[in-house]
């Protein structure tokens, strides 16, 4: 079997199934199962598959047509133009994740200690160690989920201390300039309405707050008003339709209070600063 031919043949197979982006899909696992870049496919197309290689990929078009994400069968995502290691123990990072991002380098002066609340995969707080150069941490509730974070880390060359403990408990009052966090904001009533890649391999933990999705904000926002320095900044991204219910749970200390929206007119990033006493 040649390149063309098998990706011919799993495109179709993904389109049938109702697959997004048949083609694209079938050239990132059949790249990953050759251990190429898709660029290679281009310009090899006649070229024989093994049969070890043949395997390997109808294995993960296997994979993919039951609902496994492709991410997670690649074990790659990209985030801000680096490559992240993710597996079934993270949430797969999203590109209006990239907004937090954006957020926290707007920030001025630049916070020198910073915190990623409920860390995951890390992609936040490599992403803000690399860009910053300031002093990152990174909290999970889950060892799986530090480990990922924590590789990913070590692969990128980032500077982060990783802390397993349940948002920013850990930490002392008044220690911190930032505290960022893509927390878990699904309703749990919703959960039936989830793509199935979403509902059944993406963690549960990473993604249900409670019957109003709100949970994690209420404890985010008193953690981060204890561990915040006076004109520290919080930055969270927000789920959809939480924008009006989490502004709400902004005392009288919160100031400069700001929301951008993602590229579909969607609030999706609250930033607020805490005021003095």
């Amino acid at each position: 079997m040649t390149i063309q031919t098998a990706l011919r043949q799993g495109a179709e197979l993904l389109e049938e199934a109702g697959v997004p982006v048949p083609r694209l899909t079938a050239e990132v696992l059949l790249s990953h199962a050759l251990g190429c870049e898709r660029a290679y496919l281009y310009g090899h197309s006649d070229a024989h598959l093994t049969d070890l290689v043949q395997l390997h990929f109808a294995r993960y078009l296997h994979e993919r047509l039951q609902g496994k994400p492709t991410q997670y069968i690649t074990h790659r995502q990209e985030f801000y133009g680096r490559e992240f290691l993710v597996t079934s123990a993270v949430l797969i990072p999203r590109p209006e994740t990239e907004h937090v991002i954006e957020a926290a380098l707007a920030l001025a002066p630049p916070p020198r200690r910073v915190a990623d609340v409920g860390c995951g995969s890390g992609n936040i707080a490599v992403t803000l160690s690399l860009e910053l150069h300031a002093e990152v941490f990174a909290t999970d509730v889950s060892p799986a989920a530090l480990s990922v974070a924590s590789e990913n880390a070590r692969k990128l060359g980032a500077q982060v201390a990783f802390v397993e403990c349940d948002l920013a408990s850990a930490f002392a009052a008044d220690s911190l300039d930032l505290v960022a966090s893509n927390p878990p904001y699904v309703p749990l009533g919703d959960a039936a309405g989830l793509q199935r890649e979403i509902r059944e391999h993406e963690p549960a933990l990473a993604l249900f707050a409670g019957e109003s999705g709100l949970d994690i904000y209420e404890r985010l926002v008193k953690d981060a008003e204890r561990v915040l320095r006076p004109g520290g900044a919080l930055v969270m991204e927000l789920g959809f339709k939480t924008y009006d219910a989490v502004r709400a749970m902004l005392g009288p200390r919160w100031q400069d209070i700001r929301v951008a929206d993602d590229l579909a007119g969607i609030p999706r990033v609250l930033a607020a600063r805490l005021g003095g006493m």
